[in-house]
């Protein structure tokens, strides 16, 4: 039996090799609310290594931590005594439990009390909406997956994509009313890739009939698309070279999507969607140059008269007025990260759901906003009219500023 410190930290290391259960360290010997009140140890497989889970509970939360064996060990050795004044040991042949007392070391041995588990897997594949291995037919056609169902390892980036952008979508999909076609006009679709999943996710996943249309102005891209759907034999979705309001079919629609729209061409879709009563909104900006050239606060002037701060201020001041603008318009807007930096640094996709009322004290903020900022009249201006145009005219689809369909960045992947 260990009757001394030494022989205690020997049984957690004979433990943590030959199969440890659980290792707790409780009793701090002085209460702070940076020190966990205890400390559990388990252990983990982390990308296929066998390590240790530490789980640590603070008065108000619980935080976790996984390391190696050896780095478990020493951690171990530097919190035991040091930081905590007891310690227990479970393993499948005894438990053990070790007290700091004024007279030394205070170990007792005791039969097992848990059974032995099988370490939880971290860090496992994540689980996507259009999987990895199954034959996706559009992917396939796309030339992101092989036809076994494949994902290329050139288009492993463009896979987490697009299963982020549906997670996106299916989130808010609920809103939608639940009865008929859901419409769909992807504005500046370029070649598809998320348009076509898009239509997928609807029709194949959540069992919707669609009516999806992309617009786009390159004749080349969007005759590709259309043999692409042409040799899947897809139903419900069709593009076009045509201006929106050329299609009075699609005047009221319920999801407008607007992917790296180049500058003010954003508000003009957001502001062409709302007044299309569209029920739910997918805007990821592009480029943002109007507010750059006019922004202006004294207390701003340290960061704004760098340019590369105030380009970047700019981009961020825009997106949140569209954010407010949307608001105001009555829709609750969310600003999320589309996918990771390393991909894109434009990954901020705006996502708006449509509610009863407009909210004028968003708009009263809006204001607020763009005074304290120095602008003048910009072009989130026409989001705040655009739900008067859908309340008033119920399924008109006006073109702001004569405006029409946006020009997509030829330079973003997110288009390819």
């Amino acid at each position: 039996m260990p009757s001394t410190a030494d022989e205690f930290f020997q049984a957690i290391e004979e433990a943590l090799r030959a199969g440890l259960i659980s290792l707790t360290l409780a009793h701090p010997r002085h209460r702070s609310e940076t020190v966990p009140r205890k400390q559990t140890v388990r252990p983990v497989v982390v990308r296929g290594q066998p390590g240790f889970q530490w789980e640590q509970q603070f008065a108000r939360k619980q935080t976790h931590l996984n390391l190696t064996p050896f780095e478990t060990v020493q951690r171990v050795h530097d919190l035991l005594f040091s930081t905590y004044q007891e310690g227990y040991l479970f393993t499948a042949d005894c438990d053990l439990s070790v007290r700091k007392t004024a007279q030394g070391f205070k170990i007792l041995r005791s039969p097992p009390t848990q059974m032995p588990v099988v370490a939880p897997v971290h860090n496992r594949r994540k689980p996507y909406l259009i999987p990895d291995g199954v034959p996706c037919p559009f992917l396939v056609a796309l030339d992101v997956m092989t036809p076994q169902g494949q994902v290329k390892a050139s288009r492993q980036k463009k896979f987490r994509q697009i299963n982020r952008y549906l997670e996106l979508v299916k989130d808010v999909a609920g809103e939608l009313r639940p009865n008929g076609p859901v419409k769909i006009v992807d504005f500046g679709c370029g070649l598809s890739y998320l348009t076509f999943a898009l239509h997928h996710l609807f029709q194949a996943i959540l069992k919707r009939d669609v009516q999806l249309l992309g617009i786009d102005r390159n004749e080349q891209v969007i005759a590709r698309c259309r043999q692409i759907a042409e040799e899947l034999q897809l139903t419900g979705i069709a593009f076009s070279t045509a201006d929106i309001s050329q299609l009075p079919d699609m005047q009221k629609f319920d999801v407008a999507v607007s992917l790296h729209a180049c500058d003010t061409a954003t508000d003009s879709t957001l502001a062409q969607s709302v007044a299309a009563g569209a029920q739910i909104i997918f805007a990821a900006p592009c480029c943002q140059h109007e507010l750059a050239s006019q922004v202006t606060n004294p207390p701003l002037e340290p960061m704004l008269r760098h340019g590369i701060f105030k380009e970047r201020f700019a981009a961020l001041a825009t997106d949140t007025l569209r954010v407010m603008a949307l608001d105001a318009a009555g829709y609750r807007t969310q600003a999320v990260e589309f996918i990771e930096l390393e991909h894109t640094p434009k990954n901020i996709l705006l996502r708006a759901v449509r509610t009863a009322t407009v909210r004028p004290a968003a708009a009263v903020g809006y204001g607020e906003f763009k005074k304290f900022l120095q602008l003048g009249d910009i072009a989130a201006d026409q989001i705040l009219q655009a739900r008067a145009v859908a309340d008033s005219q119920g399924t008109s689809c006006s073109e702001p500023d004569g405006q029409s369909e946006p020009q997509s960045c030829s330079s973003s992947d997110i288009g390819e």
